[in-house]
């Protein structure tokens, strides 16, 4: 293969952003496309095969894309634009990531935007504004809950809805607690965390409380949804993989007129007893061609908590897939093989 030159020009006001501390996001390119960077004094020089090198030079632009936006460049930026590279389904929008990035949806109590990182983030939040029901499914550090509620935020304050209801089952994740001591509220609280911790990065806490007294922020558990007909309100389930088939149909029968739902969950971190369905899961084969309805899958590419979830994530993903395939030997193996035939002509 022909070896090959590219020049590129960083200002020297976006330089360390760009190249990472002592190099760190450019040795990463390096190794990730075999290629040599050569950096002096702004001016990068990529060495290495036409296409490969070709590639860096497209994750190198995205950066400073990102950079003159004002953005500080992270290993979850370098690690999804380099990942999208060598995607056969996502090449050619690497691009992308920067019209991503113009997408505000809202911002934190402190000031920072709250935005889509991924093409799977960005395909999730045009869901939920074009449908009144949107499922969002994927595993831990997808952004499923934040960007979620950061889109109910932003309705609320411009009127679009009159209220926020936040809801999610409340299981255990694999602990008996026992008896909560306090009242009513005090023994809700430990499940709904996760969701008040959202709440005041996005809204800020003295804004929810004095919505929360009003009425006009909820946050209950699911089974607090029966018998209520939910109108004009943004409605966020949270951890729909421990709800029942029941539960679900109870909870998606509640909408009323003007109303906006998002449900969001992980199938791979249920906390349901034993054999018992999930009513996510249901959902997902019940509800699939329903007009109104849209299902967005995001994967362990859309993690945007710190890098090693998604590595943790990934680790998962392929220890299942190798138990899967152990079960489908072990099923299929000759002796196992005559004995399911025996066992169903005993039945017959």
């Amino acid at each position: 293969m022909a070896t090959v030159e590219a020049i590129m020009d960083i200002p020297m006001e976006h330089e360390q952003n760009v190249l990472g501390q002592l190099d760190s996001n450019i040795k990463k390119i390096e190794r990730a496309f075999n290629v040599t960077i050569i950096d002096r004094n702004g001016v990068l020089k990529i060495i290495g095969d036409e296409i490969e090198t070709e590639k860096a030079k497209d994750v190198i632009k995205n950066l400073l894309q990102l950079s003159q936006r004002g953005n500080t460049i992270t290993e979850q930026n370098v690690d999804y634009a380099i990942s999208l590279s060598f995607s056969e389904k996502m090449r050619g929008r690497s691009s992308d990531i920067v019209e991503i990035d113009k997408d505000i949806l809202a911002r934190t109590a402190l000031g920072k935007p709250v935005k889509p990182k991924t093409l799977g983030q960005k395909e999730y939040v045009d869901a939920i504004r074009d449908n009144m029901i949107t499922f969002g499914v994927g595993p831990a550090g997808t952004g499923k809950t934040y960007l979620a509620m950061a889109m109910a935020i932003t309705a609320f304050r411009q009127q679009e809805v009159q209220r926020i209801i936040l809801t999610r089952p409340a299981i255990e994740a694999g602990e008996k607690l026992g008896f909560l001591p306090g009242d009513l509220q005090s023994k809700v609280d430990p499940y709904m965390r996760p969701v008040y911790d959202a709440l005041y990065s996005i809204m800020g806490a003295e804004q929810y409380q004095s919505n929360s007294e009003k009425g006009l922020i909820e946050v209950a558990p699911l089974a607090y949804m029966r018998g209520r007909t939910l109108d004009n309100s943004y409605i966020i389930l949270d951890e729909a993989q421990n709800t029942t088939p029941a539960q679900m149909k109870m909870f998606l029968t509640r909408i009323g007129f003007g109303s906006k739902v998002v449900v969001t969950g992980d199938l791979t971190q249920k906390d349901l007893e034993e054999g018992k369905k999930s009513g996510l899961e249901d959902a997902m084969r019940v509800l699939r061609n329903v007009e109104g309805i849209e299902f967005i899958e995001l994967t362990s590419a859309d993690v945007v908590r710190h890098p090693l979830v998604q590595r943790i994530v990934n680790a998962y993903e392929k220890d299942e897939e190798k138990r899967a395939k152990r079960a489908r030997q072990h099923e299929m193996s000759p002796r196992n093989y005559g004995e399911n035939r025996n066992d169903n002509r005993h039945k017959d």
